[in-house]
C-alpha cells in the first residue's frame, strides 16, 4: 500500500510549508493540504509532540506517523521522493547539509522584520528592523549567495544544481528562498544582480532559480492558484523602508 501524506499548515500564507509543498510537487507525489486551524492547533501540543507547524502526517501499511520541523520533514521526504541525489547515505547527508544552510538564511529573513521579539508587532520594532535589514542586505545575503553560487559552479556534474545531476530538496528550497527575497526586497535584489561587484558572483544562484522554475513538474503549479502568494503575514514580507539598493 502506497503512503498517503497530509501537510498541516496555516492558511493564506506560503511560509515554511511551501518548502514541503515544492518537494511533493517536484516529485509528482500526491498529498493533501490541510489548513484547518482548529485541527492544526490540536497537533501543536506537548501531548501530540509538535511545537509548531508545518506538520507532516503520513499513513503507510496501516501505520500512522507525524513529523514537524521543516528541515526534519525535508530530510525525511528527500530520499522517499527521489530528491536526495543518488540516494546514498553520503548524498542524503550532503543534500541535507545544504538545505539546512539555506533554511538558516530563511530564518534570518524573518528576523529582519522581527529582530527583537516575535510576540511584538513589526510596528513596535521598526527602528531595530531597519538596522537589521541593512546588515542583512549588505552582509548576510551576499555571504550566503556567494556560498550557494560556488556550490553550483563547482558541482562536478555541471548540472546547474547545488549537488548532483538532478533537482534535490536543496535546489527547491533555494528557489523558494530567492522568490521570497525578490518579493520582500525587490529594489535590493535588482541592484544585487546589476552591481559590478556582485552580479557575476550571484549569477549561478539566479540561474538555478530560473532552472527550477522551468522544471516540468513545477511549471503548472507555479502558475496556478494553488501556489500561495506572498503577503505581509508570512515569512517573507515587503516593507519599503526595509528595502534598499546594495551599496558597493
Amino acid at each position: 500500500m502506497s503512503a498517503t501524506y497530509k501537510l498541516k499548515y496555516w492558511p493564506t500564507i506560503p511560509g515554511r510549508g511551501e518548502y514541503v509543498r515544492l518537494a511533493f510537487r517536484a516529485a509528482n507525489v500526491a498529498f493533501s493540504d490541510d489548513d484547518d486551524v482548529s485541527e492544526l492547533k490540536s497537533f501543536i501540543t506537548p501531548r501530540a509532540g509538535h511545537f509548531a507547524p508545518p506538520v507532516l502526517e503520513m499513513e503507510e501499511n496501516g501505520k500512522s506517523f507525524s513529523l514537524s520541523q521543516t528541515p526534519a520533514i525535508l530530510a525525511y521526504l528527500a530520499p522517499r521522493l527521489g530528491l536526495a541525489g543518488d540516494g546514498s547515505e553520503e548524498d542524503r547527508a550532503a543534500v541535507n547539509a545544504i538545505t539546512l544552510t539555506i533554511l538558516d538564511l530563511s530564518n534570518e529573513t524573518h528576523d529582519t522584520h522581527h529582530p527583537i521579539a516575535t510576540s511584538l508587532y513589526y510596528e513596535d520594532q521598526k527602528s531595530e528592523a531597519k538596522s537589521r535589514a541593512h546588515d542583512f542586505r549588505q552582509n548576510r545575503v551576499p555571504k550566503f549567495f556567494g556560498h550557494f553560487a560556488k556550490l553550483v559552479s563547482e558541482n562536478p556534474t555541471k548540472s546547474g544544481f547545488l549537488h548532483g545531476d538532478k533537482v534535490t530538496t536543496a535546489d527547491l528550497t533555494l528557489f523558494q528562498l530567492v522568490e521570497g527575497l525578490t518579493y520582500a526586497f525587490p529594489k535590493y535584489i535588482k541592484s544585487l544582480t546589476a552591481s559590478s561587484k556582485t552580479a557575476s558572483q550571484v549569477a549561478p544562484v539566479f540561474a538555478l532559480r530560473d532552472k527550477v522554475a522551468q522544471h516540468p513538474a513545477l511549471v503548472k503549479y507555479l502558475n496556478s492558484k494553488d501556489r500561495r502568494g506572498f503577503n505581509e503575514y508570512g515569512l517573507f514580507r515587503h516593507y519599503a523602508e526595509l528595502d534598499g539598493e546594495y551599496e558597493e
